[in-house]
């Protein structure tokens, strides 16, 4: 027989045990109801109705004349210069290039009894009218500067490294004319003629600049330059340390952040945000949006394009973006 008490020992006791009545009630009784999508931040429609509630701001802020429009701006730092960043163009075909396309250049390298060609005479021509030191040297000083795989053909020219604007910085010219901000980032694209042709269409359809990453990006070299065209020379790039705290920056001073990809749920034809100030978010061919960068965007547009098709390239779609925002602009204005 168990002696009641005992550790361990079951009792015999019946009826409800204290304690318990209300657990059945709970279960049946459920979650309650489901929120609304607009309710939900994650969902689409919650990301909608939160950039509609962000448009409704900026426009209140803007109507009052932007007097506030720095204030609170928080304090990020310029990133800092790296030595040694110079680039050599080397080769007649892209040195002459480089100096038509009108890249700062601080010294044009000619080989000692090099042979003269049409573009070596031109290059001379052009860096004497631009003031650029022309030395003359041992073919042995080219391949040191140049590098051991580099066929140089006898002409190199050293292009110092770019001066990068600052996101911030940008913004706040931008809104001292009295302008509209647009501006184009890019999220992981490592092709140079990519950012050059995008900072040519940015300069085309009356952007006002260009952001990159400081990490895993492409940056402003004599490539970039050259397909730029010129470009270059009216448009600043920006470096960004963090680009997602970046957007975040440019989001609290009443930016809206607009995210480039197929599956995005707005389409591009007729876009709300189009008058707005609107930085433009460009992901790399393979990979796309990084999701830290897309869960930053208020709204992921898409470019409706033929089925065929299955891409289009990152300086494209970006070419195509800028006009149509800057023909609803325009619209706008008439």
């Amino acid at each position: 027989m168990v002696k009641p008490g005992r550790p361990g020992a079951r009792g015999n006791k019946k009826g409800p045990t204290v304690g318990t009545g209300g657990h059945g009630r709970q279960k049946l009784e459920g979650k309650g109801p489901t929120p609304k999508a607009t309710d939900r931040s994650w969902h689409v429609a919650g990301k909608r109705k939160a950039a509609q509630e962000r448009l409704e701001a900026a426009r209140s802020k803007y109507n009052k004349g932007g007097a506030d429009a720095g204030a609170g701006k928080p304090a990020t730092r310029r990133p800092a210069k790296k030595e040694g960043d110079a680039e050599v163009v080397t080769g007649r075909n892209s040195v002459v290039e480089a100096l038509r396309a009108k890249i700062p250049a601080s010294t044009l390298y000619i080989a000692t009894r090099l042979e003269m060609d049409d573009r070596v005479k031109e290059s001379l021509s052009l860096a004497a009218k631009r003031g650029i030191p022309v030395l003359e040297v041992m073919r042995q000083e080219i391949d040191r500067m140049s590098g051991p795989d580099s066929v140089h053909q006898g002409i190199a020219l050293k292009v110092p490294a770019y001066e990068y604007a600052h996101p911030l910085e940008m913004l706040d010219k931008v809104l001292e004319r009295g302008q509209v901000p647009l501006f184009v980032a890019l999220d992981g694209i490592t092709d140079p003629r990519n950012l050059g042709a995008i900072v040519r269409s940015i300069a085309a359809f009356g952007g006002q600049g260009a952001i990159v990453p400081q990490r895993r990006s492409v940056g402003m070299t004599a490539s970039a330059w050259k397909t730029s065209a010129g470009a270059a020379a009216r448009v600043p790039v920006a470096m960004a340390s963090n680009l997602t705290q970046t957007l975040k920056d440019l989001k609290a001073r009443g930016v809206f952040v607009l995210g480039l990809d197929g599956g995005g749920d707005i389409s591009l034809p007729g876009l709300a945000l189009a008058k707005e100030p609107v930085v433009i978010v460009v992901g790399s061919e393979g990979k796309g949006l990084s999701r830290l960068v897309t869960e930053t965007c208020d709204a992921v547009v898409s470019i409706p394009i033929d089925s065929a098709t299955e891409s289009l390239n990152a300086g494209i779609a970006v070419s195509v973006t800028l006009y149509e925002i800057s023909k609803l602009r325009a619209a706008r204005q008439r």
